[in-house]
């Protein structure tokens, strides 16, 4: 069935189907419930839990009367509010970060762009510390180790029977930054380069710096895709925040733009070997 997340995201495209063959207005259905329009917009996007109550009022509200078809939508509400593997990791795992872990979980093709650092599902756990201590300075020790393991366990999906293809593309400036000194980074490109060479749901492009300006110009974003759901989900975040796009309009915009950085990275083959070449120069 999925992630909790997915399974949310799948029953308010229902929803929003319904609501649709009706020929109704989200402004005018959240009003007639006496809800607010974004409240109607991120039940139908899958970003918030729905209440079953909530469920049987936008049923009604549409016309759905079949007792079957209410009681099996209910059932599919209640599995919906289960939670994910990530929920342990408590307050490591900031609320406007759950989604993301829900639908990276279900995922079945990844497209990522980051221009500051290496994507978190190809960090080595020493970098992965060192960028989540930066961070979060105030944090304990324990606090950071926390965000650490999640990280770690995030990365799982890469390992499974059928892992999601995931192609990143990372900015020249992800490999010259020495994060966490030369031995951590030397460790990470390394990595980056046998997960590319020896991993075929693995693709990483690095953008040089002589490519000058570019499709996302200071702004990292993902692509999700999944296999059993129609549609993709846009994200992409800042230090306290993030933002989910499912619209046809933005999931095309970053799409494209995510081509164009391809054309202009260094092709697969040779990020490997510039992966490689850099790691040896930050090799003791």
């Amino acid at each position: 069935m999925g992630s909790p997340t997915v399974l949310r995201r799948r029953i308010g495209g229902e929803l929003g189907k319904l609501r649709a063959s009706r020929e109704l207005n989200a402004k005018d259905v959240a009003a007639a419930l006496g809800w607010s329009a974004s409240k109607l917009s991120r039940i139908e996007s899958g970003l918030v839990p729905l209440q079953e109550r909530d469920a049987a009022k936008l049923l009604a509200h549409y016309g759905v009367t079949s007792a079957d078809e209410v009681k099996h939508f209910l059932g599919l509400t209640r599995q919906s509010r289960q939670q994910g593997w990530w929920h342990a990791y408590g307050d490591a795992l900031p609320d406007w970060f759950r989604a993301y872990v829900g639908f990276e979980s279900d995922a079945a093709r990844i497209a990522t762009y980051e221009c500051e650092l290496v994507p978190g599902l190809l960090q080595t756990e020493a970098y992965a510390r060192h960028v989540i201590r930066a961070m979060n300075p105030t944090e304990s020790a324990e606090e950071v180790e926390r965000r650490v393991a999640l990280r770690m366990e995030r990365q799982l999906i890469l390992d499974r029977h059928q892992p999601p293809q995931l192609w990143a593309i990372i900015g020249e400036a992800v490999i010259r930054r020495p994060v966490g000194g030369s031995q951590t980074m030397a460790e990470q490109l390394h990595q980056l380069a046998a997960m590319a060479d020896g991993r075929p749901n693995i693709t990483i492009q690095v953008l040089p710096f002589s490519a000058g300006a570019h499709a996302a110009m200071g702004a990292s974003f993902s692509v999700l895709s999944f296999d059993d759901i129609p549609g993709s989900v846009t994200y992409s975040e800042t230090t306290t925040s993030s933002i989910y796009s499912e619209r046809p309009q933005e999931i095309a915009r970053h799409e494209e733009a995510f081509h164009r950085l391809m054309a202009a990275s260094v092709q697969p083959e040779k990020s490997i070997a510039w992966l490689k070449k850099v790691a040896e120069e930050y090799s003791p």
